[in-house]
């Protein structure tokens, strides 16, 4: 205990140095940085979250347009069978013969009634 009552005497006995405080930094400065490059990041995700929303409605929208486009595609291939089909019926022989019959009297020809010819070469 003695040690520690001498150190205290000499503590006590050297002249007491005023203490030096460190200049104070501009913190103000520093915070409105800190600020601003916070707004600068939000500004930035911001952006980016928006071209990623702008891409997916345009993808949405042309999904759709090929959708109705398919849609579309199979419609006018029906039709395109549905009118084959009454082409091929429209064309069909018997058809035709009972149309020339009707509208213009025509019957088919019998046997004894057609010749036949040969060319020469």
């Amino acid at each position: 205990m003695a040690a520690w009552a001498a150190a205290r005497a000499e503590e006590t006995a050297a002249p007491l140095r005023p203490r030096t405080r460190p200049r104070p930094r501009p913190r103000v400065a520093k915070r409105e940085l800190r600020v601003t490059g916070g707004v600068f990041w939000i500004g930035i995700v911001a952006t980016l979250l928006a071209g990623v929303v702008a891409t997916n409605v345009a993808v949405l929208r042309l999904n759709m347009k090929l959708d109705r486009l398919g849609r579309e595609r199979t419609d006018l291939r029906a039709q395109n069978a549905q009118l084959s089909s009454q082409l091929s019926s429209a064309a069909s022989a018997p058809r035709i013969q009972k149309l020339a019959a009707k509208q213009l009297g025509w019957v088919q020809a019998t046997s004894d009634q057609t010749t036949y010819f040969t060319l020469q070469k």
